[in-house]
């Protein structure tokens, strides 16, 4: 059976550098594993409004947002097509950037693929670049599992020796100083070879089942009418 994977990898650096260049080795990393594609987001120089919760996404069922017409438009049906996610981000207070929060804060029109357990097969692994060795990397890798954790994926980590994530010290040198951090570059090597493997595995294992999995089930639920008890009794709570 040739199924083939595709591990998209975003970049929430605005400027050029050491993110950029991690993300872009997670990502080549991941085409060790066979069959296995690879796309590259970066946000540096994109238009991307921060979410403001009008919902009409929801309301009138579209998977965009129709109330800005900026750079998020051409994300939407790529975050949809791919396997699994590599999202890095430099360290600003010990958190992600703004844009790679608006990123994640406008894709509010997928939330509904979640109890049709669309992400429950989809994986990701975080990065983050700090300039000082022990400068929030550990919180901003936090910031990215919980986006991952919100839609359901299966979170993996950079191995034994990361626990959460890739932690690169970029030494405020840019792409030089992320070269130069072998152990973090390892770690985000790890983190593009763990994605695309699991993200394999899933996609494998649920094309081999001989019978399907409703998305309720998927979704962690024990059938569909225990799921639309529950988003009932969330909405009209």
């Amino acid at each position: 059976m040739n199924i083939q994977i595709k591990i998209l990898g975003v970049s929430g650096s605005p400027r050029k550098g050491a993110t950029q260049y991690c993300v872009r080795e997670a990502l080549l990393s991941a085409t060790d594993i066979s069959g296995v594609s690879t796309e590259f987001i970066d946000l540096k120089g994109k238009e991307i409004h921060p979410c403001i919760h009008c919902n009409r996404c929801i309301k009138e069922q579209l998977n965009y947002c129709p109330t800005f017409t900026d750079n998020m438009r051409d994300y939407y049906d790529i975050i949809l097509e791919a396997d699994g996610f590599i999202l890095g981000s430099p360290v600003y207070q010990m958190n992600v950037t703004a844009q790679m929060q608006a990123f994640l804060n406008r894709l509010r029109p997928l939330g509904g693929y979640i109890t049709k357990g669309h992400w429950a097969t989809k994986v990701g692994g975080a990065i983050a670049v700090g300039g000082t060795r022990n400068g929030g990397q550990e919180t901003t890798l936090e910031a990215l599992d919980n986006f991952f954790f919100c839609t359901g994926m299966t979170v993996v980590s950079g191995g034994i020796f990361a626990y959460n994530g890739a932690a690169v010290w970029s030494n405020d040198k840019k792409e030089q100083g992320a070269k130069e951090d072998n152990e973090g570059m390892d770690s985000v090597r790890i983190v593009g070879r763990r994605v695309a493997l699991i993200a394999k595995i899933l996609k494998v294992g649920l094309a081999n089942l001989t019978e399907p999995i409703e998305g309720a089930i998927l979704a962690g639920f024990s059938n569909q009418k225990e799921l639309d008890r529950r988003i009932e009794k969330f909405v009209h709570r």
